[in-house]
C-alpha cells in the first residue's frame, strides 16, 4: 500500500483541507487527525501550541506518512520550525501558500487577514505577505469565536451572523479587495463572510492554497490500488462525524479516538 499523506488540525476545520487535497489527489491515502479534545489552539500560549503540535506530528509520523500537512494555521504560525526538526519528510504549513494566493489575487495591495488570536499575534501572515509583496498594506483582525462556533456546528446560526458582523466591521474603511481566511475552520463560514463583505472581496481559502501547493511537490497519479483514508480524533467522535458529514457530504469512516500519550506505544 502507498505511503499516506498525513494531515492534522486542532479540530474539524482541517477537513476543508482534507477535502481539497482529496479532490486534487483522489488516488492518495490520507490519514487525518483532529485534536478535538484540546480545540481551540488560538488562545493558548506558544509553548502549549508547540507541545500539542509536536504530539500530533509524532502520532502521524508513526503511520509512515510521506508528507505532513499542518492544516492548523495557529500551529503553522507558531510551531512549524519545531516540527521540521522531527523528520526529513516535507512539512507543509498553510501560511506561505495562503499568502502567495493572496498576493496573486489582490489588485490594490490592500489585504485583510482574519485568524485566531495565536495566528494574528504571531504576525506570520504579515511577514509572509510582505516577503512576497513588500508594498502590501495588511489589516489583521483576530476572530476567536469563529472556531467554537464552527466546532458547535452553528454555521447558519443567528449568533454566528452577529459575531461575524462585529468582527468584520473592522474592515469597513480599509478598502481591502482580498481577505485571507487564516484558519481552516473559517471557510465553513465563507458564505456568511462573503455576504457581510457584500461580495466585493476575494476570499482566500487555506484549503485551496494547500492543494495548489501540494501539486508542486507530489505528482497526481491514478491507481488501481484501493484507497484507504483513516480519521482519528482525541475526543467526541460523534460530534466530529456529524460536522464532518456536513463538510464532506459523506460520513467519514472509520473514526477512532486516540489518546496521544498512549499512541506512542501502539
Amino acid at each position: 500500500m502507498k505511503q499516506p499523506i498525513g494531515i492534522f488540525d486542532s479540530g474539524v476545520g482541517g477537513l476543508t483541507v482534507y477535502k481539497a487535497i482529496k479532490r486534487a489527489f483522489p488516488a492518495e491515502n490520507i490519514i487525518y487527525f483532529g485534536d478535538t479534545a484540546r480545540v481551540p489552539y488560538g488562545p493558548k500560549s506558544e509553548n502549549t501550541i508547540i507541545e500539542y503540535s509536536i504530539q500530533n506530528a509524532r502520532f502521524l509520523l508513526q503511520k509512515d506518512i510521506k508528507i505532513l500537512v499542518v492544516a492548523c494555521n495557529t500551529s503553522s504560525a507558531v510551531a512549524l520550525q519545531e516540527l521540521e526538526k522531527l523528520t526529513d519528510i516535507p512539512i507543509i504549513g498553510v501560511i506561505k501558500p495562503g499568502s502567495k494566493l493572496a498576493t496573486d489575487s489582490t489588485h490594490n495591495n490592500h489585504i485583510g487577514v482574519i485568524g485566531t488570536e495565536g495566528t494574528i499575534r504571531s504576525e506570520a501572515y504579515n511577514k509572509a505577505i510582505k516577503s512576497i509583496l513588500p508594498e502590501a498594506e495588511i489589516f489583521s483582525c483576530a476572530c476567536p469565536l469563529f472556531v467554537p462556533l464552527v466546532e458547535e456546528g452553528w454555521l447558519n446560526h443567528p449568533v454566528s451572523r452577529i459575531v461575524a458582523e462585529e468582527y468584520l466591521n473592522f474592515f469597513k474603511d480599509k478598502e481591502i479587495d482580498t481577505l485571507v481566511l487564516g484558519c481552516t475552520h473559517y471557510p465553513l463560514l465563507k458564505s456568511l463572510i462573503d455576504e457581510i463583505m457584500e461580495h466585493k472581496v476575494k476570499l482566500i481559502d487555506s484549503a485551496d492554497a494547500i492543494a495548489l501547493h501540494l501539486k508542486t511537490l507530489l505528482p497526481v497519479e491514478s491507481s488501481t490500488e484501493p484507497v484507504m483514508d483513516r480519521f482519528y480524533v482525541s475526543d467526541n467522535e460523534a460530534k466530529f462525524s456529524q460536522i464532518a458529514e456536513y463538510i464532506l457530504g459523506v460520513q467519514p469512516t472509520p473514526i477512532k479516538r486516540v489518546r496521544l500519550y498512549e499512541s506512542w506505544f501502539e
